[in-house]
């Protein structure tokens, strides 16, 4: 009778090894497959984020942040972020009641005004800056100046209004 239980257990113990290191065989080969997918996600999107940091450095080539010779320039004036600083002074010129002054065209919309939305400073000189009354858009190309008590003159050198939406 001892020896039947001592049997029984034996098999018992073996089927129960044998079920173990199969499923553990599975589970190995299933984690092993997803680790691989997983490693070439990861190496397409490091290649992604290496196009994406070669895009961003083209963009930044004509940006005031990080055009050294350029900020030197104003150096003199102890401004901390001198391209806020000057994009606060553009927009401040949308405070005006209706049109921005520096938009050269008037409002095409009912209500609307055509204000300054978004500035680009490339440079100690130049600015790019968008703007819209809702419907209508287009750009500015604005040169900019900055007196020694720090006020800031613009002047629009170029202007474009692109149609409504839906053209």
């Amino acid at each position: 009778m001892k020896s039947r239980i001592f049997l029984y257990l034996f098999i018992f113990t073996l089927l129960f090894v044998l079920f173990q290191y199969v499923n553990s065989k599975n589970y190995f080969k299933t984690t092993e497959a997803k680790i691989g997918k997983l490693e070439k996600d990861m190496a397409s999107q490091k290649d992604s984020i290496q196009d994406l940091i070669f895009d961003n450095l083209d963009l930044q080539y004509f940006a005031l942040e990080g055009n050294d010779d350029a900020l030197v320039y104003y150096d003199n004036l102890g401004i901390q972020d001198l391209p806020l600083y000057i994009s606060d002074r553009l927009l401040e010129t949308n405070e005006q009641g209706g049109d921005n002054p520096l938009v050269p065209y008037a409002a095409m919309t009912d209500g609307g005004a055509m204000k300054i939305n978004k500035i680009r400073v490339l440079n100690h000189k130049w600015i790019i800056a968008d703007f819209s009354d809702g419907k209508f858009w287009g750009e500015l190309f604005i040169t900019y100046e900055i007196k020694e008590d720090r006020s800031v003159t613009f002047e629009v050198k170029e202007h474009l209004l692109y149609g409504r939406s839906g053209f």
